[in-house]
This record gives structure tokens, C-alpha cells and sequence, in this order.
């Protein structure tokens, strides 16, 4: 073998390193963690920061790396036609086509792509430098290219948003907990703060039925019995009915006003703030800590009273059910048996279905409305229906409401 095809194979090597390097960049460009590049930019990284730059021009970066890529390849498979043209005059261009063949695709495809998938960050950090310097080579090609791109948006009328919308971000966190990068609980917490924006005061308010209210006109003696039973901090105050809530009285207020003399109930009473039940919590809870308010009475279309809302009403759609001292601790379902629950009333029927891995489409928010709508009367005890995979019993009463179901759950059997 004389030393041209010493220089040949030499080079040859060389052209497979560089396909091999422009694939690797590729696929560490396209899998990076940008939260990742982000925080380590924010330390300080220089490197970090320029990666980040780079996948801000991500169309650039791809052109110049393809462009690369195949101007290598390319150069790479003539050349070895001529080396095996001269070393093997008859088979030269079938040897060529086989070995550069399996040559590029183990050790300039599939290798590096792979080293490259298993730490993308550190491998774009340190293609970065070497990455700018080729884009600034490459500047007239990405302009000609990016008129390119325009004109195929154009003809084939593709405008695809790139931005991520909240059922990615759901998946994206439940990779996250499924990989152990994240547990449940804070996993959990993300999937509540996503979800909360969509919320409405009419999905969490406690409903006129469940209120506990006084009327102005009650005398002393009685308001102080409900403070003590109901052991609530505020109790919305009415006059001659609930639908005309006239403002909020505060446990505190109303004790100190006992032992005054000179004060009436209409003395102590904060104003009452009036949403309706389309508002965003997310706004609503802003309105409250504007106004300095811990409630808010949701009115219907009518100005009739839905139900109020409070702060913990909606922190709790954050981090789920608070307990203080004074409250008794209510299972909304409890477990009886195999896919056999004791629900109450008032439990939400989403959570009914998420618990059996169903999509919900009740227009009902609870359990009783449900109830009442497939029962189309008012229910009794013993009274039974079915609806999806559901077989649902009357247990027990509140009034007219629901107390308690009890809900089997029948799979649907496998053919």
C-alpha cells in the first residue's frame, strides 16, 4: 500500500469522525433538558449559556449541522470509491458501497446519536464553540435555506404552534414521577397547580344548602350558639333571606362586641364581596387578597345565592384537604369491598371517576346531583340505578339530599 492511500484511509477516518460528531451534535440539540441548560446558565456557566443561545436558532443550528453532515458523508463515500477503485480495480465500487455503508451507520449514525441521547447537556455544551463558529460559516447557506422554509410554509400553509400546553405538561410531569425524578406528592402538587387556572368558584363553592348563615335580626344568644357549633372563624350574615346577604361577621368582632356596650351586629359587620360562579379562581383568589377577604358569596344570574367560597376552599385545590383541630375528619369514599365504595353525597363525581381510571362527562359536580338526575325523583333510601360501569344504592339521607351511596364498580369484561 503506497502513502497516497495511506493519506486516503487517513482521511477517510477523519470524514467518519466528523459524521459521527455532526450526528451526535444533532441528537444532543434535539433531546436537551432547555430547564436544565437554564439553571446551569444561571450559575454561571458559559457554556450553558451559549448552548441555550444556540437552541434559541435552532432552525440555523439544524441546517448547518445537515449541511455538515452530508458534506462529509458525501466526501467520505468518494473518496472511498477511489480508494477501493485503486486497491481492488474489478469490485472496487461494490467493496466501497458495502463497507462505507455499515462504516456510516454504526460509527457515524447510530453510535454517536446513542452516547449523545444517554447526556445530551454536556455533550451540547461542548460542541457549542465549535457550533457557532460553523452557523457564522454557514450564514449565507441558513439565509438561502430559511427563504426555502418560508416558501414551503407558504405553499403547504403549516404554522404549528411550538408552545407546550397543559395536557404535555401533565405528561411531562407524570415521565417525571414514572422515572423517579419527582415523587408523588410533588407530582401531585404541579398536576394541581396546572389544572388550577381552568377551576371555576361554581366547581369548589359550598352550596346554599350547606351554608351556615345568620339573619341580622337574630338576637345574641342564638348567633353565639351557631359560632359554637359550627366553630367557623366568619359566618355570612342575611336579611329576611339567604338570597340577600348583606356582609360577614367575624367570631372575634362578634365576642368583643358581647362584652361592649353600645354595639349591634350591624356595627360589626365586614362588606361581603360578590363573584359569580364563572370566575377563575386563580382571579378570585387575587380579588380576595386585594379586598383583604377570606370569603366571597357566588350569585347566580338572578343575584340569588349560589354558595360562598372561601381561602381554604380554594387553597385546597392545591394541596388537597386541610384539617385543623377542630374539624371532624369526613372520608368522602370509603372502601367496602372489591371496587365497592361508600360515597358520600357530596363527594365530587370527577374524583368518583378517577378513582376507576374513567373519563368524566357528568355535568353534575357531585354525587347527589348525579344521583338525582338519573333518578329523576327525589331519593329514598334503597333507591338504585346504573349508568357507565356504575351500580349505585341509596344508603342513607340528609334531608332530601343524599347522605350516603354505596357504588360498585363492574368492569367491563375482556372478549
Amino acid at each position: 500500500m503506497d502513502s497516497s492511500s495511506t493519506s486516503m484511509i487517513f482521511v477517510l477516518i477523519v470524514l467518519v469522525m466528523c459524521s459521527a460528531y455532526f450526528s451526535a451534535t444533532e441528537t444532543a440539540f434535539s433531546s436537551l433538558n432547555r430547564i436544565r441548560l437554564k439553571n446551569l446558565a444561571n450559575d454561571g456557566n458559559k457554556r450553558a449559556a451559549l448552548a441555550l443561545s444556540l437552541t434559541e436558532r435552532y432552525d440555523d443550528l439544524l441546517s448547518s449541522i445537515l449541511i455538515g453532515n452530508n458534506v462529509v458523508n458525501i466526501a467520505a463515500s468518494s473518496l472511498a470509491t477511489v480508494l477501493f477503485l485503486k486497491l481492488f480495480p474489478v469490485y472496487g465500487v461494490t467493496l466501497s458501497t458495502v463497507v462505507m455503508t455499515v462504516t456510516v451507520l454504526v460509527f457515524g449514525e447510530i453510535s454517536p446519536k446513542s452516547l449523545a441521547k444517554e447526556a445530551p447537556e454536556s455533550f451540547a455544551m461542548t460542541s457549542a464553540p465549535v457550533m457557532r463558529v460553523l452557523i457564522w460559516v454557514m450564514t449565507p447557506f441558513n439565509w438561502i435555506f430559511g427563504l426555502w422554509k418560508k416558501m414551503l410554509q407558504r405553499v403547504f400553509k403549516t404554522k404549528e404552534s411550538r408552545g407546550i400546553t397543559d395536557e404535555e405538561l401533565l405528561t411531562i410531569v407524570e415521565e417525571a414521577q414514572s422515572e423517579g425524578e419527582i415523587d408523588q406528592q410533588e407530582g401531585n402538587l404541579i398536576k394541581s397547580a396546572i389544572e388550577f387556572k381552568d377551576l371555576e368558584a361554581g366547581d369548589i363553592l359550598t352550596s346554599r344548602v350547606d351554608l351556615t348563615a345568620v339573619d341580622v335580626e337574630e338576637d345574641h344568644q342564638a348567633i353565639y350558639r351557631v359560632f359554637m357549633e359550627s366553630r367557623f372563624s366568619r359566618i355570612p350574615v342575611y336579611k329576611d333571606t339567604i338570597d340577600n346577604i348583606i356582609g360577614v361577621v367575624h367570631q372575634r368582632d362578634f365576642f368583643v362586641m358581647i362584652h361592649t356596650k353600645g354595639q349591634t351586629l350591624q356595627d360589626i359587620i365586614k362588606p361581603a364581596i360578590f363573584v359569580s360562579d364563572s370566575i377563575k379562581i386563580s382571579k378570585l383568589i387575587k380579588h380576595l387578597q386585594k379586598s383583604q377577604s377570606h370569603m366571597a358569596v357566588v350569585t347566580d344570574e338572578y343575584g340569588g345565592t349560589m354558595g360562598i367560597v372561601t381561602m381554604e376552599d380554594i387553597l385546597e385545590e392545591l394541596v388537597g384537604e386541610i384539617w385543623d383541630e377542630h374539624d371532624a375528619v369526613v372520608q368522602d369514599m370509603e372502601r367496602i369491598g372489591e371496587n365497592e365504595y361508600l360515597v358520600s353525597g357530596s363527594a365530587d363525581v370527577e374524583e368518583l371517576f378517577e378513582l376507576f381510571e374513567m373519563e368524566c362527562d357528568i355535568a353534575q359536580n357531585t354525587v347527589n346531583g348525579w344521583a338525582m338526575e338519573q333518578l329523576e325523583k327525589i331519593p329514598e333510601i334503597g333507591d338504585t340505578f346504573t349508568d357507565r360501569n356504575f351500580q349505585v344504592t341509596v344508603k342513607e339521607l340528609d334531608g332530601r339530599r343524599i347522605g350516603k351511596v354505596q357504588v360498585l364498580y363492574q368492569p367491563e369484561e375482556e372478549e
